[in-house]
């Protein structure tokens, strides 16, 4: 099992950024229309667990062309989610996919946690740096737009 991790601080309050991290099949193809072209809810009501939502990536994306993923948890105390990815091209590459978003309230602002620990189909694949850096500036596109809003 491999693992990787990034902390973003954004200048938005907590319970916004988390507000945004559950409408976010609205926002990430508004804020980030360069990666991702439309979320759809396919199970569920798309924030609780067993929710399931398809994203699909725009053209050129390292990403392939969708994903799906389940909600696991939810813990709204703490401001954390736990995703499964359980469909999609990514699934060719990793037998296991899960990550997580945590919005943890820091001064003025907040500090964004993500995690994800996967497991490669083979050594040959590589880790994947590119969705911890997508996530990255994800977070810091959100903040951006939540700060004009």
């Amino acid at each position: 099992m491999g693992k990787l991790d990034v902390e973003v601080k954004v200048k938005s309050e907590a319970e916004k950024f988390w507000k945004s991290i559950k409408e976010a099949a609205t926002i990430l193809p508004k804020v980030c229309s360069n990666i991702y072209e439309k979320i759809e809810v396919v199970e569920g009501d798309g924030w609780s667990i067993g929710s399931i939502r398809e994203i699909h990536y725009g053209e050129g994306t390292p990403f392939g062309k969708s994903r799906k993923e389940k909600i696991e948890e939810i813990d709204e105390s703490k401001k954390k989610v736990v995703y499964s990815v359980i469909g999609g091209d990514l699934m060719e590459y990793y037998k296991t996919f899960k990550f997580s978003i945590e919005v943890i309230p820091e001064g003025e602002g907040s500090l964004v946690k993500w995690h994800c620990e996967y497991e490669k189909t083979s050594d040959e694949v590589p880790d994947p740096i590119t969705g911890r850096d997508t996530a990255a500036e994800n977070i810091k596109e959100i903040d951006a737009y939540l700060l004009k809003a």
